[in-house]
């Protein structure tokens, strides 16, 4: 049998909060998670994979529309590959585009920096 964990454990080791859990199985991002005779939810490793996916598609800043967009693509099999792949397109462009934006404030920064260590050193 493969492995499973209950709610607190997989919020221990996505550091999602038990709250949030039921929050994206609420939402339809965590679909079908099964529970055991008491109830309780029982995340398998699948579970455990597409939340480490969602905590990724989070940190880069996709917004929970988009996220349910592609949970619901996702939950409609293969037909749907190319539309999936359009959107993490989309959102991977979007996320090249910041990612050059926060250069351009990084150097800006440094440029500052440098103008003060130089005023510091009189020169």
């Amino acid at each position: 049998m493969d492995k499973q964990w209950n709610i607190q454990q997989i919020s221990e080791h996505t550091g999602l909060s038990a709250h949030t859990l039921r929050y994206y199985e609420k939402i339809g991002l965590m679909r079908h998670v099964s529970r055991d005779a008491s109830g309780y939810r029982q995340y398998t490793e699948a579970d455990l994979s597409w939340l480490e996916f969602l905590i990724r598609l989070r940190d880069m800043g996709m917004p929970i529309a988009q996220m349910k967009r592609y949970a619901q693509l996702r939950s409609q099999g293969d037909s749907t590959v190319t539309e999936r792949r359009r959107l993490l397109e989309e959102h991977h462009h979007q996320v090249k585009r910041h990612i050059e934006e926060l250069l351009e404030h990084a150097g800006s920064i440094e440029k500052k920096i440098l103008l003060y260590k130089r005023m510091e050193e009189g020169t």
